[in-house]
């Protein structure tokens, strides 16, 4: 069974960094591809990062690009987001996600299996 399981959340000020990982277990990791969600409070659960199963392909919301980055270490079995110059909309809980193949997911049916979330707020 498919197991992820996100850590590094927490409360940090506008303007500062945090880095999320999410290790994974359960399968191969290196052969599928990795995306990293985000919702807030009465709000939708939205894709803010995707990457491929080698990391040589990503894919970044409109809301984060040039902020976030996605890696990951397939030697780890982890995948990576760190978040820059983070302000108070990026608070949400983050949910790390994969799904069925090597390729880039981009939208939210392309995942089917999901981890418990890490809540990140970013103060003003």
């Amino acid at each position: 069974q498919v197991q992820l399981v996100e850590s590094g959340g927490g409360l940090v000020q506008a303007g500062g960094s945090l880095r999320l990982s999410c290790a994974a277990s359960g399968r191969t990791f290196s052969s599928y591809g990795m995306g990293w969600f985000r919702q807030a409070p009465g709000k939708e659960r939205d894709l803010v990062a995707a990457i491929n199963w080698s990391g040589t392909g990503t894919y970044y919301s409109d809301s984060v690009k040039g902020r976030f980055t996605i890696s990951r270490d397939n030697a780890k079995n982890t995948v990576y987001l760190q978040m820059n110059s983070l302000k108070p909309e990026d608070t949400a809980v983050y949910y790390c996600a994969t799904g069925g193949d090597r390729g880039l997911g981009t939208s939210r049916a392309w995942y089917t299996y999901w981890g418990q979330g890490t809540q990140v707020t970013v103060s003003s």
